[in-house]
């Protein structure tokens, strides 16, 4: 039997790269609930270690403060010497293979933002795991590659896709991994792209759920829904976020730049962070790590005003500071910690200022991780939807729209550039520079080589210049050498 309308190159090669976003989203997604539960584990072991070292007196305190420090330096110390493109959160780099503006990297960035995100964010840096399993995902991608051998403009599209897997199993948010890689990477939403994006996204979460469960990761229970007489509470907390949203940015740029300026060795660097993080982390281990106890408690509406104002203002402070000092970690988990705190702290001020029937605390820390997300980042609908399905409930959908508008005017008016821009902008800039020193140190042997083509003789006696030809030499040899590193 023949087939009257047989399929196009082009539709087969859009049921290929499908095919291949499938795998990639299979593979991501075990990678990241097996990075969850070990980062679980260290997490555990951290808070077990502090209680185990506070029974043996000050020699309990020093074993747990030495080990503290030295696995973040490890964590530093790995980055710096094996694989200098798994620091941070690995977000800003995808964003640049997605643009097409500089290489995917090699496949050994994954398990060094493996180790080194569970050494780093289980010894308590203030760091979330949402960017790591972002750039993992890319990583399973390009590896992935080696098999199949598309195209580059297939292969970035296959990178975003990764990196939506990535995110989605982070949080268990399919939808929200999806949509973050469209809105906030790619920023189009064309056939391909979307397609993989969400296959990756879907197949990854699939496989995430077996190992670590399906439920949300935020538990919030029934919330009434909202009154009008509460809208003036939401628009403080979208005017509050997006103020606190701008100034989280700038300080966020400022900590890198002024480490980029002290140009420390890693272990300093990496070090003197680790020294302030090991002690809070032995007088107050829940403050320390990811921060998602922090979240849970303020969506529950725990705590007095006075409390809550500490712990936004000690992960506010430490937060960058911790993302500065260059070990793998993202930005997304410690920004929802400051969200839902500064919404807390609304909620509880419409407390004392309306007592008679005042706004829902948890239904306000809501609005305030979409409302800061949105500011931040720029991604209002992927802060919406992210909410949604952290928490699982979609009462506050609505405020959180009004939220989210309040606070991105603001951060647009003032001229603050979304944060993942900034760092992707900021590491390009970095590759530059490097490439840069690295052709200046090359000049002098250059130089050298080129000459010597200018003395030589033909058989007659002849003198000729044959610079050009060394010289093209040269620049094959230097673009071999860029060839083999990409690789």
């Amino acid at each position: 039997m023949k087939f009257r309308h047989a399929p196009s190159a082009a539709t087969l090669d859009l049921f290929l790269l499908t095919a291949i976003a499938a795998l990639v989203g299979l593979f991501t997604g075990i990678v990241a609930a097996t990075f969850r539960i070990c980062l679980h584990l260290a997490s555990e072991f951290r808070l077990f270690a502090a209680d185990w070292a506070a029974e043996i007196d000050f020699g309990g305190f020093t074993i747990y403060f030495v080990v503290s420090v030295i696995s973040i330096v490890l964590a530093a110390a790995l980055v710096r010497y094996v694989e200098p493109h798994a620091e941070g959160s690995g977000i800003p780099r995808v964003e640049s293979v997605v643009a097409g503006h500089i290489s995917p990297g090699r496949s050994r960035i994954l398990p060094v933002k493996f180790m080194g995100g569970i050494l780093a964010i289980g010894s308590g840096m203030m760091l979330g795991r949402e960017g790591p399993l972002v750039q993992m995902g890319g990583s399973v991608a390009v590896t992935l590659n080696k098999i199949f051998h598309l195209s580059k403009e297939d292969l970035r599209v296959l990178v975003g896709a990764g990196a939506a897997a990535g995110l989605a199993t982070a949080f268990n948010a399919p939808i929200a991994g999806g949509v973050f890689i469209l809105e906030e990477l790619v920023k189009k939403f064309d056939i391909r792209t979307s397609l993989a994006t969400l296959t990756a996204s879907s197949c990854g979460f699939l496989t995430s759920t077996l190992l670590v469960g399906d439920g949300t990761d935020f538990k919030i229970g029934a919330i009434p829904n909202p009154q009008h007489l509460h809208i003036p509470w939401v628009v403080a907390v979208g005017i509050v976020c997006g103020f606190i949203g701008v100034i989280y940015n700038n300080y966020v740029m400022f900590c890198l730049k002024f480490m980029d300026t002290l140009d420390l060795p890693v272990w300093i660097r990496a070090g003197s962070v680790a020294v302030v993080i090991a002690l809070i982390g032995w007088f107050a281990p829940e403050l320390v790590g990811g921060g998602d106890n922090l979240t849970q408690e303020a969506l529950w509406g725990h705590g007095t005003l006075l409390f809550v104002l500490g712990i936004f203002f000690i992960r506010f402070i430490l937060g960058p500071i911790c993302y500065a000092a260059a070990t793998p970690g993202g930005l997304f988990a410690p920004m929802l910690v400051i969200g839902t705190t500064a919404g807390e702290i609304v909620g509880l001020v419409a407390e004392q200022l309306q007592p008679g029937n005042p706004p829902s605390v948890k239904a306000l820390a809501m609005v305030g991780m979409a409302a800061f997300f949105a500011a931040t980042v720029r991604a209002p609908v992927t802060g919406l939807i992210l909410v949604t399905e952290m928490t699982g409930n979609p009462t506050m959908l609505p405020p959180m729209l009004g939220a989210c508008a309040i606070s991105m005017l603001i951060a647009t008016v003032l001229k603050c550039e979304p944060i993942y821009d900034q760092l992707s902008h900021r590491y390009e800039k970095s590759l530059n520079l490097g490439k840069f020193r690295e052709y200046v140190h090359y000049i002098p042997s250059a130089a050298r080589q080129v000459g010597r083509g200018i003395t030589r003789k033909t058989s007659s006696g002849q003198k000729v210049n044959r610079s050009g030809a060394r010289a093209q030499q040269v620049r094959k040899a230097a673009q071999k050498k860029e060839r083999q590193e990409d690789n």
